[in-house]
């Protein structure tokens, strides 16, 4: 078959099956103005909880002030060509040296993307005879990563130690005959639920085991620990987590990554990360932007506290009205609900159209037919009274949806 042909026929894959309704509504929505709790969505003013805009660094007059002075100064060509061969300055070594010392860790680098980065963290470090081991419920840059690891590779039960322990010990015999090693792959915090990775545990295990352990942080780096330094500092196993990696898009509020491990460790990825080496360097805006970023994290505990204080306030009143929000202990708090993929457009039209509140909404293949996730991402930015509201707009929807109002034919409300 021709391979268009069969692309046409596919109707998109089980997450594009309907995007004829979707497109531009509930897929590849566009909100517009600047960055914040309240943004137009189609026109109108919505409250809006769905960017990890976490410590609300996206709109602050200080960060839009670096990055449009970094633009100016020296525009987004520079510098030109990849680290390895003309893209290397001081800025991006001080800025790698001022994000190791704050994650306690001796030495980083910096990436130019999250997700191509995480996934070619993993391929760097694996060779044909090492076992890699990972949490069930992984982030896709992982997952891919680990598709491209020509060894073997092993999943563990989300977040149970039990069967670690299991495919630790399958791991452990594999290696003893192949004379490769164990790696050991989980989140800080898992950004669907919220829950975290049992890192203590996980570390705890090393003296059983030999592995190595690398923690994905996107979620937790700005937002867990002491300073917002992540899980692993939540926890106080900094030093058992062997590779650290975080990621801009959160936090952070940019474009970028960053990996921080043991000087020679970082230093063999400086030369074999195939996503840096055969990439154009991370551009200087993003750079000194991302200096501002850190500077405004380290000394304004404050928006760490605020975050914190909407965030508890939001999931306390959810757990108070009865909402099921699972296991969270991060700031990222998922509700779920029962209910079909039409009542859940039918839901998220009557939220947006009609209480004027946008989160988004997550549903099968993701997770199992007949159940839906209302995600939402409390900010430094949101207020109290936002979370008031939200409650409010929360119980009325819910009461409509056991009521059986949103049980009608799916919405088109593509574009």
């Amino acid at each position: 078959m021709d391979i268009f042909e069969r692309i046409k026929q596919d109707a998109g894959g089980p997450i594009g099956a309907y995007r004829q309704y979707s497109h531009g509504y509930f897929s590849f929505p566009k909100l517009e103005g600047d960055i914040g709790p309240r943004m137009k969505f189609r026109g109108k003013e919505v409250l809006n909880w769905s960017l990890n805009n976490y410590l609300g660094l996206a709109n602050h007059p200080e960060v839009r002030k670096a990055d449009t002075e970094g633009a100016a100064q020296f525009g987004m060509a520079a510098p030109m060509g990849a680290r390895m061969m003309s893209g290397q300055t001081k800025y991006h070594e001080e800025l790698e040296r001022q994000l190791a010392e704050f994650v306690d860790k001796p030495d980083a680098f910096l990436l130019n993307f999250g997700y191509q980065g995480m996934t070619s963290i993993i391929d760097c470090l694996l060779a044909r005879r090492d076992v890699v081991v990972y949490d069930a419920e992984s982030h896709a840059c992982i997952i891919d990563g680990i598709r491209m690891h020509t060894g073997e590779s092993l999943r563990f039960r989300h977040n149970d130690m039990a069967h670690l322990r299991v495919r630790l010990e399958q791991a452990t015999k594999k290696t003893a005959e192949s004379g490769g090693g164990i790696l050991v792959i989980t989140e800080g915090v898992f950004g669907m639920k919220g829950d975290l990775g049992n890192l203590k545990e996980i570390v705890e295990l090393k003296k059983e085991f030999s592995f190595r352990l690398v923690v994905d942080d996107a979620h937790g780096f700005g937002t867990m620990g002491p300073q917002g330094k992540g899980v692993a500092a939540h926890f106080g196993v900094a030093e058992g987590v062997d590779v650290l990696f975080n990621t801009f898009a959160k936090s952070m509020c940019g474009i970028g990554a960053f990996v921080a491990s043991e000087k020679y460790i970082i230093d063999f990825m400086r030369y074999n990360l195939r996503s840096q080496t055969y990439a154009k360097s991370l551009p200087m805006p993003m750079v000194m932007g991302a200096f501002k970023r850190l500077e405004l994290i380290k000394k304004h505990p404050e928006y760490l506290e605020q975050l914190w204080v909407v965030a508890r306030a939001l999931q306390h009143g959810f757990r108070e009205r009865g909402f099921d929000i699972g296991q969270t202990q991060s700031p990222v708090t998922p509700v779920y609900l029962k209910g079909d993929i039409p009542e859940a457009c039918n839901l998220i039209v009557d939220l947006r159209e009609n209480y004027g509140l946008f989160c988004s909404v997550v549903v099968y293949p993701v997770i199992p037919q007949g159940e839906m996730i209302l995600r939402i991402i409390p900010t430094a930015a949101h207020t109290l009274e936002d979370v008031a509201y939200t409650l409010k707009c929360f119980d009325a929807v819910r009461g409509k949806l056991d009521a059986g109002e949103y049980r009608k034919p799916m919405p088109n409300m593509a574009d």
